[in-house]
């Protein structure tokens, strides 16, 4: 089915884009007075940051809310997509100093962690003409 195809496309995307968020956010904070010095001082430009906090959201929106309403039918991604965006926010806008960079990070990784566990939840089992959706089990019953 090409929906399947290429959402766990979207899922890849979308988990490299959540880890790459989370990294960026742990270490720029901590790098933020060499990074002009080498040359990197867009990587801690607000628009940069917000842009990507965008991109995340759009990817993963698109990607677990088709997941979830045409195959799996799990909450677990959604509520690990609307917890690590609620975390993102409220680390870039309530908190400061070297807590934002604990704090962001853990929101950009339970976005990858929802991309995960979309991804597993939207892997098929054919066999026989029939179709069921599952967590990665061998051992299920056809």
């Amino acid at each position: 089915m090409i929906f399947e195809k290429g959402n766990s496309k979207l899922d890849s995307v979308g988990m490299t884009a959540s880890v790459l968020c989370a990294i960026h956010c742990a270490i720029v904070p901590i790098l933020i007075t060499f990074l002009p010095l080498v040359g990197l001082g867009f990587l801690a430009n607000p628009v940069l940051e917000w842009s990507m906090i965008i991109f995340a959201f759009f990817i993963g929106v698109y990607a677990i809310g088709l997941s979830y309403t045409h195959t799996h039918h799990k909450p677990l991604p959604v509520f690990l997509l609307i917890g690590g965006f609620v975390i993102i926010i409220i680390g870039h806008v309530f908190v400061s100093g070297w807590h934002e960079a604990l704090v962001v990070p853990i929101g950009g990784l339970m976005i990858a962690t929802a991309h995960f566990f979309n991804f597993r939840y939207s892997g098929s089992c054919r066999q026989s003409g029939h179709s069921h959706y599952h967590l990665g089990d061998s051992q299920h019953k056809h």
